[in-house]
């Protein structure tokens, strides 16, 4: 691809962004994020692939942008990207103040309570990005995931092989879950309320008889809550946070609208 070729000479010499046929190409690049004809990260059978070159279109869109002011009275912005536009046409609920940037796609059904969805970021059908979540640069949000109130979900542009935090398909993201470091969360997953995973995070199955222990991937259908295990330090014994898994979805709490009655099954907080 043609595209491609010429984002990775200028990515190895910046020099080449004086261009304006390169300057076309990074813009033509952006644009199809936005529509949704790339994506930073795809889904080729069971594995993710990252698709570097376009993480790396994007960290150079930034130096060939001017800073402008944005005025959506009574509020003012002043940044490199604009805003993303065209909700109604694609067929998209915002609600004030919901904001998006251009080169960020979202598909047709989702709806924006007030949250921010970065460049770079993809959000599926029927997804609900509810009140104070956040969307990072890059991240991969799968069809009717629910992110709930205050839900952080990180971005990521550097370095560029590192992958995206990826949230599956029918996904329910509980309160003020944080969700970082290309953290993968499998399908049909649900994290109750506080749950906090890193890269370093130990995720431990503790439904059945031993621990079963993940680390950066929290396995589909798993019913996930905060807890705690013993570390020692040179100056003792503490607590240090880890993500219990407690069991798995039942054929039952399938639907959307009974995610909540999964979690109330484990007794876990929404």
């Amino acid at each position: 691809m043609e595209h491609r070729k010429i984002i990775e000479s200028a990515w190895k010499d910046r020099a080449l962004l004086k261009e304006k046929s390169v300057q076309d190409t990074i813009a033509d690049v952006i644009e199809m994020l936005d529509k949704g004809l790339l994506r930073v990260a795809e889904k080729r059978g069971e594995e993710w692939i990252v698709n570097e070159w376009i993480k790396k279109a994007v960290i150079l869109y930034f130096p060939i942008r001017k800073m402008e002011t944005i005025e959506i009275p009574p509020f003012e912005f002043h940044d490199k990207i604009p805003l993303k536009s065209g909700y109604m046409e694609k067929g998209i609920r915002v609600v004030p103040h919901a904001i998006a940037r251009y080169g960020s796609y979202i598909s047709k059904g989702v709806i924006m309570m007030p949250s921010y969805i970065n460049i770079g970021a993809f959000v599926d059908t029927g997804t609900m990005v509810d009140t104070w979540a956040t969307v990072g640069s890059c991240a991969q949000i799968g069809k009717h995931v629910h992110l709930s109130g205050g839900t952080g979900i990180g971005g990521v542009l550097e370095p560029v092989q590192a992958a995206p935090v990826i949230i599956e398909d029918h996904c329910f993201i509980g309160s003020r879950c944080i969700v970082v470091e290309g953290v993968r969360v499998e399908s049909e997953a649900v994290l109750g309320a506080n749950v906090t995973i890193t890269r370093s995070t130990r995720i431990i199955d503790v439904s059945g008889s031993d621990p079963i222990e993940y680390k950066g991937v929290v396995p589909s259908r798993s019913v996930v809550i905060p807890g705690t295990f013993t570390k020692s330090f040179p100056a003792g014994d503490y607590q240090v946070p880890c993500a219990l898994i407690v069991g798995k979805r039942k054929p039952s709490t399938d639907l959307k609208t009974s995610l909540n009655d999964a979690l109330r099954e484990y007794n876990v907080a929404v």
